[in-house]
């Protein structure tokens, strides 16, 4: 059964064909009935704007049908069901899920049940599997990504886009620039598993000693809802931000990617800059998504 649980579920040859079909799906060379008369099931127990609608999206231009749940308390585990019931269930009703669940391993967990593939669309601080071929693919519509020189700025503890994304990279012999506030490092069980394997990591603490150099800078924001408690949040939440001066100096190829949603970390005012790619980010994840859907179904 094809489920997309992590990232390393795909081999480069697999994340390839993807992004080539990707492309192919952009340039408006697919069809638009493949997915006539399947159904896809949205159980999405976190907020989330962009996955959602764009899973959403990606199957109605595929000529099928979403049904979904929007939080825990609008279905039965407010009552006490486990996951793996209302999985057990859920695949009885749609022919592929996509889950997003705030606790790391759910999504491995609903696969073990399901009778139907599972799409995973994020699990706490765990894998973020369609944000990491989106990303994939709006860095390979600028350059080639064998080779690539990445900043990953921001919460790389909890950020589930970055792990995902410092995995995939590692598949293209890409280098590695951590810049993260202390306590938000690359969990070491990340880094160390990368570097055995020849990938490059360089930490640092401060944005500008590597902004020069880079080719692509990828930047998260401070996840409050993963923090244990308010004081740890704010003593983090302002300590760095991507502003039209620090990009004064930059390769001129550079392109400076979000996950969205930002908070303050990208001023405003670099939106207008040519390296600002996230909100074009944001859009492939209609045709990448639909890959993934044509893939799984």
């Amino acid at each position: 059964m094809n489920h997309i649980i992590s990232i390393r579920d795909l081999s480069r040859n697999e994340i390839d064909q993807l992004i080539d079909e990707a492309s192919r799906i952009q340039s408006s060379r697919f069809n638009d009935q493949l997915l006539k008369g399947k159904i896809l099931a949205l159980l999405f127990f976190e907020p989330s704007t962009r996955t959602r609608m764009s899973f959403e999206a990606a199957m109605a231009r595929l000529g099928g049908t979403a049904i979904g749940l929007d939080s825990v308390e609008a279905s039965s585990m407010a009552k006490g069901e486990t996951l793996a019931d209302t999985i057990r269930v859920v695949s009885g009703y749609a022919d592929t899920i996509v889950l997003r669940h705030p606790k790391e391993g759910a999504a491995r967990l609903a696969s073990e049940f399901a009778s139907v593939p599972v799409i995973n669309a994020g699990d706490g601080a765990g894998q973020h599997p369609s944000q990491t071929l989106l990303d994939l693919y709006t860095i390979r519509q600028s350059m080639a990504i064998e080779g690539v020189s990445v900043g990953l700025l921001g919460d790389l503890r909890y950020g589930r886009t970055a792990h995902s994304l410092a995995y995939a990279l590692s598949l293209y012999g890409a280098t590695l620039h951590t810049i993260s506030p202390k306590g938000l490092e690359l969990p070491s069980s990340i880094a160390d598993e990368l570097r055995e394997a020849g990938t490059e990591i360089v930490e640092h603490r401060d944005v500008s000693e590597i902004i020069g150099s880079l080719d692509v800078l990828y930047v998260t924001r401070i996840q409050r809802e993963r923090f244990p408690d308010s004081a740890s949040y704010f003593k983090v939440a302002s300590s760095y931000r991507v502003t039209p001066e620090l990009l004064t100096d930059v390769r001129d190829h550079l392109i400076v990617l979000h996950p969205l949603p930002r908070l303050d970390e990208i001023d405003p005012k670099v939106d207008q800059l040519p390296y600002a790619r996230y909100f074009e980010q944001s859009r492939n994840g209609i045709p990448v998504r639909m890959a993934m859907l044509q893939k799984v179904m």
